[in-house]
């Protein structure tokens, strides 16, 4: 085989390797530090969106983990008119921070990414911390409080200022998880040396 053959091959797996075309799940999804040692390219990402834009890691995680379930390629289910008539999709969520078509269009004009794949993990990392930031620049959540991080995120801005998670007692629910998950990937993260 041609050297510049084999060379061409193996820049192209190379650049396979970024997170993007891997769409199943980690095999273990609750601990933080199986997860990482079998995706590496996941804590990179994630410490850039951290460095860059101060959300830990043990938050975007646990966000993650509720939305997708580190499933890359992850949407919404069909819905279906009399029960048999598909309708479309729930939502334009999609992807590994199952970012909506609108807000995913917002964030890549504010950051000029525009080659951005909400199924590549570097840049669903990078939409959550960009998200999270403006979160805590406009309402002050705290970049640590995965809680209300969480539900500012599934209910926007709009919607946690006006309060409309507050009569959702599952939603409630759901952000007490996101809560006790970015905790417990916080202390293993920590137990591993990745924190």
């Amino acid at each position: 085989m041609n050297n510049y053959l084999k060379l061409a091959i193996v820049m192209l797996v190379a650049s396979c390797g970024g997170g993007g075309g891997n769409y199943k799940a980690p095999r273990n999804l609750d601990n933080a530090c199986a997860i990482t040692a079998e995706r590496p390219a996941y804590l990179r990402a994630m410490r850039d969106a951290e460095r860059r834009w101060g959300i830990p890691i043990a938050v975007q995680m646990a966000t993650i983990h509720q939305e997708s379930k580190f499933i890359g390629n992850a949407r919404t289910p069909h819905q279906f008119a009399l029960g048999i008539i598909p309708i479309g999709r729930q939502s334009s969520a999609f992807g590994y921070s199952q970012a909506l078509d609108g807000t995913w269009e917002e964030y890549l004009r504010a950051t000029g990414k525009r080659r951005a794949r909400r199924d590549d993990i570097r840049d669903a990392t990078d939409f959550m911390g960009w998200y999270m930031d403006g979160t805590t620049r406009r309402l002050g959540i705290a970049k640590s409080d995965a809680a209300n991080q969480y539900l500012a995120y599934h209910e926007g801005r709009g919607g946690f200022s006006r309060g409309s998670h507050l009569n959702k007692s599952w939603l409630l629910r759901v952000s007490g998880d996101v809560q006790r998950r970015s905790q417990m990937y916080q202390a293993q993260l920590r137990s591993c040396g990745r924190a």
